[in-house]
């Protein structure tokens, strides 16, 4: 198995999407015409120039016992929509500061996107702790059939919208509400297999039931389980995080292990955005790759 590394993969192809500038805690964001401030704990560079940024629409105050709220300049709608490529999204300020998207993922839809419409044959892709769907919306725009996962309830029916938005609405696309590691288990159960595996694992998590889910200690489990649900030629496993706790070699690490005897080539790195003001770059997580 080929292992390389990747300093940071750039998704510098929006245009619905801007990352205007950073610094002392806080970025500058363009979502189609709207401009949102929003906190970011890596940011600890300074602004380039002192006191607030102009022109923004909506920034996002945190509060010092968790949480925060949204503060807007002129009134916005409670949703609106971006593009990116052939696919569009919906983008809503949540009270957790987040809009449904991370753009800086881009650069593995485009990854997968082409294994897909590549392979010569049918392409059937799990995605695990798929939020509001945007790598499943991906997917199932370069033809592969999807089962999109989570347990919020709420993030599942938002990428049901994805597709809609997207015209993908007759596409084959399952939408599952449940805990993660449950599901696979059932899927092995069933005899299911897929072609390609998307995760996308959180720190901490909780399911339907209850069910704890802690990065370190299950995320390992998970990935045994998911490798018993792979075709005998898979296409890919990608795993994004979110975390300081992990490193993209911990990433690849974990991959190499679950993938042993497949062959194949493995790759792990950053994932960021460029910012327009100074082109800076603003790391956004880390990734690891297997493919064929």
């Amino acid at each position: 198995m080929k292992i390389t590394s990747s300093t940071i993969l750039l998704a510098d192809q929006w245009r619905d999407y801007e990352l205007l500038d950073c610094g002392s805690g806080m970025k500058q964001e363009r979502w189609g015409d709207v401009v949102l401030v929003r906190p970011d704990p890596q940011i600890i560079w300074p602004r380039r120039q002192s006191g607030e940024w102009s022109g923004y629409d909506g920034i996002y105050h945190r509060s010092p016992s968790g949480g925060g709220d949204w503060e807007f300049r002129r009134r916005l709608p409670e949703h609106w929509t971006i593009r990116y490529r052939e696919l569009t999204f919906k983008i809503r300020p949540t009270g957790f500061k987040h809009t449904g998207l991370f753009p800086e993922q881009a650069v593995n839809w485009d990854w997968f996107s082409e294994k897909i419409r590549t392979a010569g044959r049918p392409v059937a892709v799990l995605n695990l702790f798929g939020y509001t769907g945007a790598a499943t919306v991906a997917a199932a725009a370069a033809g592969a059939s999807v089962c999109h996962v989570d347990a919020a309830d709420g993030m599942v029916r938002w990428c049901r919208e994805n597709a809609a938005l997207s015209g993908l609405e007759d596409r084959p696309i399952r939408y599952i509400v449940d805990d993660c590691l449950k599901f696979v288990r059932r899927e092995i159960r069933r005899g299911r297999r897929y072609d390609g595996i998307i995760m996308d694992p959180p720190t901490y998590g909780r399911g339907q039931q209850g069910e704890m889910w802690k990065l370190e200690d299950n995320l390992w489990e998970l990935l045994v389980e998911c490798r018993r649900l792979l075709t005998d030629q898979p296409l890919f496993f990608l795993i994004n995080a979110y975390t300081a706790r992990l490193s993209p070699t911990v990433v690849v690490n974990l991959l190499s292990a679950a993938m042993e005897g497949c062959g194949g080539r493995l790759s792990g790195g950053e994932v960021g955005l460029p910012i327009a003001a100074d082109g800076k770059i603003l790391p956004c997580g880390i990734h690891g790759r297997w493919e064929a």
